[in-house]
């Protein structure tokens, strides 16, 4: 045998083991959170059917909370957006639009169908951003409020609206998201309930292609259309009910979507509020929150609620979903990178031992080290180098424990909150997570290891992802499309 092939074959045998190593980690851990997910789901399944959401609509210690949705160039869902949170059934609600400078119909939409003008109030940029050029408000939704401003990036525009929030408790609301009624009351009930300090509290976000939506609200659920998205729906089941839910268990959460999720005012303000050097600004904050807490001695809780839901829109095509997953990947390892003191520092207890270390090495490192391992089989054919004798049972072993992974989320769904009532959908889903490993999931890995590569070159680009309008929208009137933000200043 040749040197090169030499070498070559000691490679191998040396990827072999750090793959064995991923597989093991990995995998066992996705089982552990897997079981701790089905029963904690389960029992709070039981308890809350007991439980009436109406004491917390009539409790005077039901604390205000107000809805922040930063937008940029979002004409083709802003609306529906508007009107589903202005229709949640919470006792005191108060909602901020953010239009971080839209360069298409987003703030003209806004501004006919709510009949907005503009306000006098004072803006007090406790935390900095860019120049607030106008507040808009309606004497049509009096809870409504909408700011202009200078393109600052989405961190940038969710501090201007906690600027302006004058209630205890805001909610993070993507401007492509559309809000059940019952979602906010469902998603502070363990903040009220809790004798902890709850500082976040996060919801199940669920994809909107496939369903109706009127008035504001979803009135039937159904699947996309596209084996892409259906795609999709399976991946968000297994993320959020058994991912979320298995580390909330553990009090090891790192990870709660930005597009639902409610924060305690004063603390983030507190902790600096949303980073604007990372491009995952959820992540990096819920990660910031921990490291504050634990260096400034502060008691906190932080809770994930599966029955909370927040519809948001999917990516159609295989560039917007590249473009989302590169971001969410990239952003994994800005964060990751920012906070890695917390590495196996038992200082910060359950996340630095064990949820920091999954995300580095299974959801971080992982991707490069799977995809890796993937290529290696074509790449050993062409160059006939000898792939070691586990290796092929490791890859399909882990196959099939991620599709049972999938069946088993789909499952889970089905015999808890049922949100797809047709036996057909149930059927549909299941044969995805049948197939969602075998060409799926070796596309989004390619997507995830490109985000890897962009950290390691120092990009910080952030990729806009465009959504086909699933509901209808205000659409633009020519007449109007200069006049209604003609000289806006405060």
């Amino acid at each position: 045998m040749t040197d090169w092939r030499l070498l070559l074959t000691h490679g191998l045998t040396v990827f072999n083991i750090l793959f064995a190593c991923y597989f093991v980690a990995g995998n066992g851990m996705y089982m552990l959170l897997m079981l701790l997910s089905l029963v904690s789901v389960w029992l709070n399944n039981r308890r809350r059917a007991y439980e009436s959401l109406d004491y917390l609509r009539q409790s005077p210690v039901t604390p205000p909370v107000t809805v922040i949705i930063p937008a940029w160039n979002e004409e083709g869902i802003i609306i529906e957006t508007v009107r589903a949170a202005l229709t949640t059934d919470y006792p005191a609600l108060e909602i901020i639009v953010v239009d971080d400078g839209s360069t298409d119909w987003t703030l003209n939409g806004l501004i006919e169908a709510f009949g907005l003008s503009k306000s006098d109030g004072i803006y007090r940029p406790h935390l900095p951003t860019r120049r607030v050029k106008a507040i808009y408000q309606s004497p049509l939704a009096t809870r409504l409020l909408v700011v202009h401003k200078e393109r600052g990036g989405k961190s940038d525009a969710l501090n201007a609206g906690i600027n302006l929030c004058r209630t205890p408790y805001f909610c993070t609301l993507d401007a492509d998201c559309v809000l059940e009624r019952d979602a906010l009351l469902r998603l502070m009930r363990p903040i009220i309930r809790s004798r902890a300090n709850t500082i976040a509290s996060g919801g199940i976000v669920r994809i909107l292609n496939g369903c109706e939506v009127r008035a504001g609200q979803v009135t039937r659920v159904g699947l996309p259309s596209t084996r892409l998205q259906r795609f999709q729906v399976v991946e968000y089941l297994r993320s959020f009910l058994f991912g979320r839910t298995g580390w909330d268990v553990l009090r090891a959460t790192v990870i709660m979507s930005g597009a639902f999720t409610v924060f305690h005012r004063e603390t983030v303000m507190e902790a600096g509020g949303f980073s604007l050097d990372t491009v995952t600004e959820d992540m990096e904050l819920i990660v910031r929150l921990r490291r504050w807490s634990t260096d400034h001695h502060r008691e906190i809780k932080m809770a994930f609620t599966s029955d909370s839901v927040c519809w948001t829109d999917s990516p159609a095509s295989f560039g917007m979903l590249a473009r989302q997953r590169r971001r969410w990947q990239l952003g994994l390892c800005q964060t990751l990178w920012k906070n890695s003191e917390m590495l196996f520092n038992p200082k910060y207890g359950s996340v630095g031992l064990l949820s920091y270390p999954f995300h580095l090495y299974v959801e971080a490192l992982g991707a490069v080290v799977e995809f890796l391992g993937y290529l290696l089989i074509p790449f050993a054919v062409v160059y006939r180098a000898t792939l070691p004798d586990v290796y092929i049972p490791f890859l399909v072993l882990g196959l099939v424990c991620a599709t049972f992974l999938s069946v088993g989320s789909v499952v889970l769904e089905e015999l808890t909150h049922r949100r797809y009532p047709s036996g057909r959908d149930f059927k549909t889903l299941l044969v995805y997570a049948l197939m969602e490993n075998i060409g799926y999931r070796q596309v989004v890995l390619f997507f995830r290891f490109q985000g890897v590569l962009k950290f390691l070159v120092g990009s910080r680009g952030w990729e806009k992802v465009t959504h086909a309008a699933t509901v209808s929208a205000v659409r633009p009137l020519p007449v109007a499309r200069t006049s209604a933000i003609d000289g806006l200043s405060v």
